[in-house]
């Protein structure tokens, strides 16, 4: 993950302290394009591990069209409770639970979690219902009928419901590629938390990639991944220059279910990563 290590020093070295909409502020850095060749491991980074179990309930969870965090929640995923944690707390409803107590009464009852759990149409509502489009199913068609379309893309920008959104979408859009057999696909990335959030969005998309290659009948070709506002919190540098001291090691492979045929059919059984050997996590508090 040479690529994603690249990316950090680019960042300290080039970029621009930056207030934010959080008001943690950042190094920031606009403009900014990495390459994994999926034929060569999962890219998944090895300088600190990574929590896979997150990353492939929420890519189930989005494919699935939800937008309510109790699919999460049941799985034990904790990666979008602060927001909609963020609303209940300014609710009158709010009795001064812990973000903890908030996650365990999302769990215990469905009512609580429809009333509190809902994020509004995020990326699960745009890839299945953009304005009565499922993009994801006639993505799949479009591959399998018309592969050389220049015009195979999922969009999760819907500008008339982003004020409805618990967070607008930060990886935005999407365009996927065929060639000589292979799947490639290019995600634009509006906003990128170096630290926490861009070794999920690598992985997410890798693995999205890989997935609709098989039930496409293809082979995975390559990720790419374009940033717009590339940026380090302030309060993850420390987190960042301990990955920089450490050395990365081989990536690991993702095997994926061969018999699943359906892009709507995968299920978390049907993941398994083989030889990831990371070094140690690291702990960093998202900025909300």
């Amino acid at each position: 993950m040479k690529q994603y290590l690249d990316l950090c020093k680019t960042i300290l070295n080039e970029g621009t302290k930056k207030e934010d909409r959080t008001g943690t502020g950042t190094i920031s850095y606009f403009g900014y394009q990495m390459r994994y060749d999926l034929s060569k491991g999962f890219p998944l980074v090895t300088t600190k591990k990574v929590h896979l179990k997150s990353i492939i309930h929420e890519l189930l969870w989005f494919i699935s069209g939800s937008t309510n965090i109790k699919y999460l929640v049941d799985n034990d995923v904790k990666i979008w409770n602060d927001w909609p944690y963020d609303i209940y707390k300014k609710s009158d409803a709010f009795q001064g639970e812990t973000i903890e107590e908030f996650a365990q009464k999302i769990k215990d009852s469905d009512e609580f979690a429809k009333k509190w759990g809902n994020l509004g149409p995020v990326y699960g509502k745009q890839w299945r219902n953009f304005g009565g489009v499922d993009q994801l199913a006639d993505l799949i068609n479009q591959i399998k009928t018309n592969p050389t379309s220049r015009r195979l893309i999922i969009s999760a920008w819907n500008v008339p419901e982003i004020k409805d959104m618990a967070l607008p979408p930060c990886h935005c859009f999407m365009q996927f590629y065929v060639n000589d057999g292979k799947l490639s696909c290019q995600l634009y990335q509006r906003s990128a938390d170096v630290f926490l959030g861009v070794p999920f969005n690598i992985a997410s998309y890798a693995l999205f990639t890989m997935m609709i290659a098989q039930v496409t009948g293809l082979k995975p070709g390559v990720f790419v991944h374009t940033l717009g506002d590339a940026h380090i919190y302030l309060n993850h540098v420390e987190q960042i220059n301990l990955q920089l001291s450490r050395e990365p090691r081989e990536l690991p492979t993702m095997k994926i279910n061969p018999n699943v045929k359906s892009i709507f059919d995968f299920k978390y059984e049907d993941f398994e990563l083989e030889n990831y050997n990371p070094h140690g996590r690291i702990k960093g508090k998202v900025a909300v």
